[in-house]
């Protein structure tokens, strides 16, 4: 059995089962999603903890034949006072002491990972996307403000300078959304010792100064949280640039004077995301009860230029989620009407 310890230490359930289907080992994670003790769990048969035995059954005979190396389908598991959990059961054939091993996933939770690769491989598609954009942009752009100067110095008429000028000033605007777009992408990760609660105040402060009245914020810090090393002003960009959008999106409310900002600070263990598995992670959530994101962005909500204001530069999410990878985490997005929470996710050490 000392061979199978090893998946104690996993957070996915993980049972090990005999030729005849019976229970070998089954992990720690297992044992408190079915409710029972691992000693009542071991020497029974696992298809009875399915709502339907014949599907692993069928698997564990198809695996002892050798007709696959591995097999996966969706099942439901019961549980001791709550009700049946959608899984991803994967079942693989291993040659050890001629056992089985079982997998179990609960749904949701594969649910969470499809999501994450989607945003990782958006934000990897964002990534090339703009930097081809912006240089694509920027030469024929110098040739068209270089060529409006030189227009200008030959023009004598008042009238017909003001058309060169409009066509320098709105280069310029390019030029500088170009830069905004290549920033992150330039500038160099400075590395230090960084307080989250300190990043958290000094976005408050800002946001307090812009927003006076009608809008309360809230601080919920988990002050045992631990400094850690990461790139200061990038974080406090990136929680800013969440937290100016939630203000702005609160202007209704601001204006009723019941709008609310919440900054709140926990410590999550054993959690995996973006495809690895740390031991511990923070998790920083910027809570604001305004309207809720529209449902027709939702899906791009990270992607660049997509604005879900008037005026909106579309930039601000699409920098945060670019700062935040660079710390080898990721952004989530919770919205209903009434609340939308922006979670951000890094690793501790």
């Amino acid at each position: 059995m000392s061979n199978f310890q090893p998946f104690d230490l996993l957070a996915t359930l993980v049972t090990v089962v005999d030729r005849n289907g019976l229970v070998l080992f089954s992990n720690a994670a297992l044992e408190d999603v079915l409710g029972i003790s691992r000693r009542s769990i071991v020497g029974t048969a696992f298809a009875e903890a399915f709502t339907e035995p014949s599907q692993l059954q069928n698997a564990l005979e198809g695996a002892i034949e050798n007709e696959f190396g591995a097999m996966r389908y969706d099942a439901w598991l019961k549980r001791v006072g709550f009700d049946a959990l959608p899984v991803h059961v994967i079942i693989t054939r291993v040659d050890l002491a001629d056992s089985i091993i079982v997998e179990l996933v609960p749904l949701e939770q594969q649910t969470r990972q499809d999501r994450e690769e989607r945003i990782l491989e958006q934000a990897q598609s964002n990534k090339e996307l703009i930097r081809n954009l912006a240089h694509e942009i920027k030469n024929p752009l110098g040739g068209i403000r270089g060529a409006a100067q030189l227009l200008e110095l030959e023009m004598d008429s008042p009238e017909l300078t003001e058309y060169t000028q409009v066509i320098i000033h709105e280069a310029d605007r390019l030029q500088s959304l170009v830069d905004r777009l290549l920033a992150p992408h330039r500038r160099p990760h400075m590395v230090g010792d960084v307080n989250i609660h300190e990043v958290c105040e000094r976005v408050r402060s800002l946001i307090v100064a812009e927003f006076p009245k009608g809008l309360r914020v809230v601080r919920d810090y988990d002050t045992s949280i631990p400094e850690f090393r990461g790139d200061r002003e990038q974080l406090i960009q990136t929680v800013l640039n969440i937290a100016h959008n939630a203000a702005q999106a609160l202007s209704e409310r601001i204006a009723e004077g019941d709008a609310e900002l919440t900054f709140k600070s926990r410590v999550m263990r054993q959690i995996t995301f973006g495809k690895q598995r740390y031991r511990l992670a923070l998790e920083l959530h910027v809570i604001d009860n305004g309207p809720g994101v529209p449902d027709s962005i939702k899906d791009r909500i990270f992607y660049p230029l997509v604005s879900g204001r008037d005026g909106g530069s579309g930039l601000g999410l699409t920098l945060a989620q670019t700062f935040v990878q660079q710390h080898q985490g990721m952004i989530e997005v919770d919205s209903v009407p009434g609340r939308t929470d922006f979670k951000i996710l890094i690793p501790l050490p």
